[in-house]
C-alpha cells in the first residue's frame, strides 16, 4: 500500500470509528461528546493495526483489542475528564472501575464488539484497498 493510500485509509478508519463510537453513545446513552470521537477514532485505528498485523490467534486479537480501548479510554477519560473536568462520563457509581474512567463490565464489552469490527476492517481492507 503506499504511503498516500495508507494515509487516506487510515484517515477513513479515524472517521469511521469517530462516527460509530459517537453512534453507539446517542443509541445508549442519548448523548455524545465531540472527545468520543477522537477517542472512537483512535480505537479503530488501534483495532486495523491489530487485525492486520499482529500474527496470533483471533480470540487473542481480540482480548488484545479490547485492552486497547479501555486503554486509550482510560487516557481519554484522565485527561477529558480530570485534568479538563468536563465530566463527560463516570463509572465510579460502577463495581470494578479504576478512578471513575474505565470499569470492568465496558472492558469485557469492548472485547466482544472487538470481533465484528476486526473482521469488518479486515474485509474493508481486502476488498477496497486489496495490494
Amino acid at each position: 500500500m503506499s504511503r498516500v493510500k495508507a494515509a487516506y485509509f487510515f484517515t477513513l478508519i479515524f472517521l469511521a470509528g469517530g462516527l460509530a463510537y459517537c453512534g453507539l453513545e446517542m443509541l445508549f446513552r442519548g448523548r455524545t461528546h465531540l472527545s468520543m470521537f477522537v477517542v472512537g477514532g483512535i480505537c479503530v485505528q488501534f483495532l486495523y493495526v491489530i487485525s492486520v498485523f499482529s500474527r496470533v490467534s483471533v480470540w487473542k486479537k481480540w482480548i488484545i483489542s479490547g485492552a486497547m480501548i479501555t486503554t486509550v479510554e482510560f487516557i481519554g477519560g484522565a485527561i477529558v475528564n480530570i485534568l479538563l473536568g468536563l465530566d463527560v462520563w463516570d463509572y465510579s457509581h460502577m463495581r470494578f472501575n479504576l478512578m471513575g474512567q474505565i470499569s470492568l463490565q465496558f472492558s469485557l464489552l469492548w472485547v466482544a464488539l472487538s470481533a465484528p469490527v476486526i473482521w469488518i476492517l479486515g474485509r474493508f481492507k481486502k476488498e477496497v484497498f486489496a495490494t
